[in-house]
């Protein structure tokens, strides 16, 4: 695996309610936050291992996210993540709490989730 870092847009290309998936890894999930640049502990992005490690120098994304195991909350960089329109609704339990539905592939925040 390569770690193409020069490569990396530097502009949100995702939005609040998109359907995502990881790049590398088998989860799936709703965007729910949008960080400009990363905004995490370095304990956590040290944890990373080192050839697919992100530049911290993009958006990064907190997801409500699920695998076939399990629903949980994660933060992945914009490069690692791809539209994932094609593969129906997230059945993570905390959706309903900050969407208001679907429509188009794209969930709507629920009045009272803004900020």
């Amino acid at each position: 695996m390569t770690n193409s870092k020069a490569s990396v847009n530097t502009k949100p290309i995702f939005c609040i309610g998109d359907i995502v998936k990881h790049r590398l890894y088998p989860f799936r999930g709703v965007i729910v936050d949008v960080d400009p640049e990363f905004d995490n502990t370095d304990e956590w992005y040290d944890a990373i291992p080192e050839e697919v490690r992100p530049r911290k120098e993009q958006p990064f994304y907190h997801l409500l996210a699920e695998n076939s195991d399990s629903f949980y909350a994660a933060y992945v960089s914009q490069q690692n993540l791809l539209t994932d329109k094609e593969n129906g609704p997230i059945s993570h339990p905390d959706v309903d709490d900050v969407f208001d539905g679907i429509t188009d592939g794209k969930y709507k925040l629920r009045r009272e989730a803004f900020n």
